[in-house]
């Protein structure tokens, strides 16, 4: 056996391991890293607004205390108020439920020739397996949803903590993270790290802009139409619309639709018919000013990095996948080469139809030849050997010409 046989199976051996071990912890760390990378761009958001206030003379620690203070109080009291609109909502739907009940025994007694009783529907619901089983079910399903909201918060917590860590330190960050790269690669880093604080704050800009606009407008829908909440369902309609691309203005129009249809059904399909309409003066008017200058990337690149962003990371992909893909797509900016593009028609997609030899044309084809017939004249005098008009690049006679080739 050769000597150094054993040694190179231990290494390999040795190296599996370690492959196996990085493995598991990646797979143990993978929570916590989507965490750090979710409280990373939420501090290059809200760089902007600590930097231009430590400018001033404040100090960063107090200057990123002070704005996630009024992240988490606009957010507590968004979610309270859209929580004590959904449980009135709920409530009000209960103590409803037997008069809609009613209605509908009526309109199935009078187009059926039934004899239903609201009280047998009732009894025979209460007996139901149907209702025990989901009874049963929801017994237990409250347990899970309490630990999932516990788990919920204290992820919530921890990408609170982390991005106040990276907002307030984030020069020593960098000074530690080029302090072990050479000058180069040390103003790359910077550059890359700039263009990402541009974008993701950028993105941030334009989307609340956006939202203030849809909330506007939906508002004015809502208090013309006499929906109760119309504020708060407003708000939901902007903020779930802008940070949920292409079919987030959908998604956020249910919850209107669905309290509208509770005064009247007509007012549900004139707001299905807005939320249409505003999407399209979103995509084609509002949006391409205001993102013109902060993340400018094609709607379909947009959606197609949701989507991929929700496939690898879920909810938090989605969050993160515009305002990375944008920051890649500057910084690569820099290093493709550009040139101006050519006046062919094609290029609108008009097809050409000349022919010949002009530009953008096809080189015409010669006529063939029957069998039996001379060559043309031009054409035997261009194939010749005895050319005496041959020259060479430079103009001068060639020496060669004339002479017999073999």
């Amino acid at each position: 056996m050769p000597r150094w046989l054993p040694r190179a199976m231990v290494l390999a051996l040795a190296l599996v391991a370690v492959f196996q071990l990085a493995d598991w912890a990646f797979h143990q760390l993978l929570g916590l890293l989507i965490n750090i990378l979710i409280a990373f761009f939420l501090a290059l958001a809200i760089e902007p607004a600590v930097s231009r206030m430590a400018a001033r003379g404040m100090r960063r620690g107090l200057a990123a205390f002070l704005v996630f203070l009024g992240l988490v109080v606009v957010s507590a009291g968004f979610v309270t108020l859209l929580g004590s609109m959904l449980a009135e909502q709920v409530v009000k739907i209960v103590e409803d439920f037997p008069a809609y009940l009613d209605s509908v025994i009526n309109w199935i007694n009078t187009h059926f020739n039934t004899k239903l009783r609201r009280v047998d529907v009732q009894e025979g619901l209460l007996r139901s397996d149907w209702l025990r089983n989901y009874v049963q079910n929801g017994a237990t399903g409250v347990l899970d949803v309490s630990a999932q909201v516990l788990g919920g918060l204290f992820q919530l917590l921890t990408i609170t903590l982390f991005a106040f860590y990276f907002a307030a330190d984030g020069p020593r960050l960098r000074r530690a993270l080029c302090s072990v790269l050479p000058p180069a690669k040390q103003a790359e880093v910077l550059r890359a790290w700039e263009i990402a604080v541009d974008k993701t704050g950028g993105y941030i800009y334009s989307r609340g802009l956006m939202a203030l606009v849809s909330g506007i407008a939906h508002y004015i829908l809502l208090q013309t139409l006499g929906v109760p909440y119309a504020p708060v369902l407003a708000v939901w309609v902007g903020l779930v619309s802008q940070f949920i691309p292409t079919i987030g203005t959908y998604l956020a129009g249910a919850l209107p639709m669905l309290i509208a249809f509770t005064v009247d059904p007509w007012y549900a399909l004139w707001v299905l018919v807005f939320v249409v309409v505003y999407q399209q003066f979103e995509n084609y008017l509002l949006q391409p000013k205001l993102t013109a200058r902060t993340v400018d990337i094609h709607p379909a690149i947009a959606f197609g990095s949701v989507i991929a962003g929700t496939a690898l990371l879920g909810a938090a992909g989605a969050l993160i996948s515009i305002p990375a893909v944008a920051t890649l797509q500057a910084f690569l900016g820099a290093y493709v080469k550009r040139y101006d593009v050519t006046d062919d028609p094609r290029v609108e997609g008009h097809r050409s139809r000349v022919s010949g030899t002009g530009a953008g044309g096809r080189v015409g084809r010669r006529p063939r030849q029957r069998t039996g017939e001379p060559a043309p004249a031009a054409a035997s005098a261009e194939h010749s050997p005895e050319a005496p008009d041959e020259r060479l690049p430079s103009g001068e006679p060639s020496s060669t010409a004339g002479s017999a080739r073999p």
